[in-house]
């Protein structure tokens, strides 16, 4: 029986609740893209997702757990009318995404180019500024994508320890940075959520500019919209007044996207024709580009979304730290807790119980697992798994007194 397009846009228009946080937000493969414990940054593909079980709480991707805001999710229907018409043709089209981003954030459009996620933009970065005769700075552990490419490439790279704290360590990474093709810098840092301030990374900026103007610097900010530190800023103004410096920002966490896949860099136009050079053609798809636009204008919705995470931070940060167990000062929407015991083991144990946490992230992997935030109602019911499963009689003897973070071990 023919269908026509009108009648099935209107099968697909969904109810209220119909677009739930797995079929949008594609809650889970995040989790999927590491390299396995040992082999950071191997250059072999990631492992294929295993089944969504729709009874396990997805603690283990950096999700937003409530999807898209509702003006996403009707423009996002809406879109589907451009679906058979390139992004570069379709109704917003590509430059008008562009537009949007450089309106929201107040630059130019030829200060920004968008990307298929953040992460495009982090692998064609590293593409365009490292060889094999300069290398990749990024700090250990932190978000891979970069060391990944860097592997795949040929690419040396030299991941520097975080601090006790699970801080970036600035002054070691802008030693290390000099003679470096690109440092990356993860600001909050996933997986430890601890955030500089803008003076800090102003400072180190200008150190690395100073001493090695040939640097470029990638500093990624994908949980800006978590932050509540006063002493954060972004560095905007600094990707702005420097060549070769940029931001990376994604609209797959407190924008609830991460399924669409749209990200963006913002630097000077220069800098930024540099990477468009590089990116995959229509690299974003008409209906994700029809849903970004209208999120970018829904602050009331990123403002509702901040409100409800930190309340669900403290919550589950104060529940570790009664029990004993030291986290990190997480300024994103994920802890990092000092489990005391492996985070494979963690995470297995946790599994068996439908409760779903985050993969190792070396060389922390031994004693640190980081926990993405779900809802209350869904950190309510972890929790009282994380009791059972850290419990003196399952989590071993010592696993409450490993306060002190584990000593990293550079590459």
């Amino acid at each position: 029986m023919s269908q026509s397009r009108r009648s099935f846009l209107a099968a697909l228009r969904p109810a209220p609740s119909a677009f739930s946080a797995v079929s949008v937000a594609e809650r889970g493969r995040e989790a999927q893209q590491a390299a396995p414990a040992g082999k950071r940054g191997a250059a072999a593909a990631a492992p294929a997702a295993p089944p969504i079980d729709p009874n396990a709480l997805r603690l283990d991707s950096n999700e937003n757990p409530l999807g898209p805001g509702a003006a996403a999710t009707a423009a996002l229907v809406k879109g589907f009318e451009f679906a058979g018409r390139y992004p570069t043709n379709a109704k917003p089209n590509s430059a008008d995404l562009r537009e949007a981003i450089a309106r929201k954030i107040g630059v130019r459009p030829d200060n920004v180019v968008v990307g298929n996620g953040s992460g495009e933009l982090l692998r064609v970065a590293t593409r365009v500024y490292t060889s094999s005769s300069r290398h990749l700075i990024t700090a250990a552990p932190s978000f891979e994508s970069p060391e990944r490419m860097a592997t795949a490439l040929g690419v040396p790279s030299r991941a520097v320890p975080v601090d006790k704290n699970g801080a970036l360590d600035l002054d070691k990474m802008a030693a290390a940075a000099r003679w470096s093709g690109l440092v990356f810098l993860c600001n909050p840092n996933n997986p430890t959520g601890t955030v500089h301030s803008f003076r800090a990374v102003a400072d180190f900026v200008a150190r690395v500019r100073r001493e090695s103007p040939e640097t470029a610097i990638l500093i990624d900010e994908a949980y800006h919209d978590y932050v509540d530190d006063p002493n954060y800023g972004t560095a905007l103004s600094l990707a702005l007044e420097q060549p070769n410096v940029f931001i990376t920002r994604t609209l797959s966490k407190a924008y609830g996207m991460a399924g669409l896949r749209v990200g963006y860099a913002i630097g000077q136009a220069r800098t930024i024709e540099g990477l468009r050079r590089w990116i995959m053609t229509f690299n974003t798809n008409s209906p994700a580009q029809a849903a970004a636009v209208a999120s970018l204008k829904d602050q009331a919705h990123i403002d509702q979304e901040r409100a409800r995470n930190t309340e669900v931070r403290k919550y589950t940060t104060r529940f570790f730290n009664d029990l004993g167990f030291k986290t990190t000062d997480s300024q994103t929407n994920f802890v990092f807790v000092n489990i005391g015991r492996p985070a494979k083991d963690f995470k297995e144990a946790c599994a068996k119980q439908a409760v779903l946490v985050g993969r190792e992230f070396p060389p922390l992997e031994k004693t640190w697992a980081r926990i993405s935030l779900g809802t209350m109602d869904e950190m309510k019911k972890a929790t009282e798994v994380f009791a059972r499963v850290l419990s003196p009689e399952t989590a071993g003897a010592g696993s409450r007194d490993s306060g002190a973070a584990a000593k990293p071990v550079a590459k």
